[in-house]
């Protein structure tokens, strides 16, 4: 059978070659740990900086706060020859006109106010 040692025997001292690697691996334990709190209250950091800063204006607030109020911005919109809106609709500083053009076919188009140029022009088909 084995012999099992006792438990109130002391355990023998490091030979000196064994306690300076022993000595090198706390330290190396203790640095990692220190770097890896480090990176992780940055990480912290990180979140908590991105949750409280301010939300971005969205393109609507940024496009309505370069108008000065003594001087509302101005603009042509040169829609097709013969076209008949039938709706329009505002969203983020373009204007959408819906309607018909003189042949009778269906047509969106987008006008974008901060540049002051039409961007879209969607011919709709359907039944």
């Amino acid at each position: 059978m084995t012999a099992i040692e006792p438990d109130d025997q002391e355990e023998k001292p490091l030979d000196p070659a064994m306690e300076s690697v022993r000595r090198k691996m706390v330290r190396l334990q203790i640095v990692s740990g220190a770097i890896m709190f480090v990176s992780l209250m940055a990480v912290f950091g990180a979140v908590v900086y991105k949750t409280m800063r301010e939300p971005k204006q969205t393109a609507a607030a940024v496009s309505a706060a370069g108008v000065p109020s003594d001087a509302p911005l101005a603009a042509t919109v040169s829609l097709p020859l013969g076209f008949k809106v039938q709706s329009t609709s505002f969203a983020a500083g373009q204007i959408l006109f819906y309607g018909e053009t003189a042949e009778g076919k269906s047509k969106a188009l987008v006008f974008d106010i901060a540049t002051g140029r039409t961007v879209a022009d969607v011919s709709v088909a359907g039944n």
